[in-house]
This record gives structure tokens, C-alpha cells and sequence, in this order.
């Protein structure tokens, strides 16, 4: 089970319906924190849920994406969370539009959200829901992430974002050990 889920992504209108917000846009989207009450500290905004009888925090860090660990690290030390028990949720682009996997720890592909976390944290041995964004066919990764999704994708994401709250759940409640069935799966099936 996990204490803390955190959603990377950039503040800003200019970043809100981007690739690199999709954390964002499931949280914002799933009933676990869509309507939670969110408040603002640890250069972020942050929530309490509960499900199945478990309490959890979430949060957005509002440093922009290269900067998260700013935000993740002081929450973490203030509510005594280990980074075993963090899943961060992020936008992953070696995997296709449709398809989430998780693991824990392990190497940063890159992402430097997740550099950031583990600088800041002092290890990269924190639990990744890695949501599928799907590589760029032209163009470079760094204008890819931060554009809008393609017009076939803005019309599927409501389905995936609704199709990914399950295993989110699943992760949270259960860790790790129960959410194989999801890893690669076409959810949009």
C-alpha cells in the first residue's frame, strides 16, 4: 500500500491539456481526488482521500516538471512517508497512447520529473505509474510533451482517464503485486 500519490505536471493554463499533464488530468479526473479539497503547501497543491478504509494523500507540485522534488521531498519528510510508499504518477513516452505500467523503481528514461524526485529523495526507489504518451513521429520530445494531445486522442482520453482511475486504485490499495493484469494492456480495447 501507498501513503502518497503524486501527479507530475507543469502549473499554468498553457500546460493544462498537455501530454506532460496527464497525472494531472487523472487526478483531476478520477472521484478519489477529483473531488477532494486541495490545499496549497510544499510548493505544491496537495489533498487527503480515503478509500477502502486507508488514508491518502496526493499531490501536484507546482515547481514545473524539472523542479518536482522540491515539492515531493518536504511533504514526504513532513508526513514521515518513505519513498517506497510513493507512487508517481507520469506521463511515459516509450509506451503507445492507451496503455499504462507500473514498477518500482529503476532507471529515469529521462524524465526529468522523476531526476528531480530522485535527487531530492536520495533514492529513485519510489513505485511509477507510468501512463503511455507514445513517442513523437517528427518534431522533438520537448515540443511533443508539452503540446495538446492530437485531435483522435483529445476524443479517446476521457475513456482512458475513466479506464486508468481502476488501476490507480488497484496500485494504491494493493501496491504493486496486484496491478500486473494492466501493465501494457490497450485499455482503449
Amino acid at each position: 500500500m501507498f501513503q502518497l500519490v503524486v501527479g507530475l505536471g507543469n502549473p499554468g493554463s498553457d500546460y493544462a491539456a498537455t501530454r506532460h499533464n496527464i497525472a494531472w488530468l487523472l487526478m483531476d479526473h478520477t472521484p478519489t481526488f477529483g473531488s477532494a479539497l486541495w490545499k496549497s503547501k510544499f510548493k505544491g497543491l496537495y489533498s487527503e482521500a480515503t478509500v477502502k478504509g486507508q488514508k491518502f494523500y496526493g499531490l501536484k507540485p507546482q515547481t514545473f516538471m524539472n523542479l518536482s522534488g522540491e515539492s515531493v521531498q518536504p511533504m514526504a519528510a513532513f508526513f514521515k512517508i518513505e519513498p517506497a510508499k510513493i507512487l508517481v504518477i507520469h506521463d511515459e513516452l516509450d509506451i503507445p497512447f492507451g496503455q499504462v505500467h507500473f514498477k518500482m523503481g529503476g532507471g529515469l528514461a529521462g524524465h526529468n520529473g522523476l531526476k528531480s524526485m530522485a535527487a531530492c529523495l536520495g533514492t529513485d526507489m519510489f513505485a511509477r505509474m507510468r501512463v503511455g504518451i507514445g513517442r513523437p513521429v517528427h518534431g522533438t520530445v520537448a515540443n511533443y510533451v508539452l503540446s495538446p494531445f492530437s485531435k483522435e486522442e483529445q476524443v479517446q482520453l476521457p475513456l482512458l482517464l475513466e479506464k486508468l482511475h481502476d488501476p490507480m486504485l488497484t496500485a494504491m490499495v494493493d501496491g504493486l503485486n496486484k496491478v500486473g493484469i494492466y501493465n501494457k494492456k490497450d485499455l482503449l480495447a
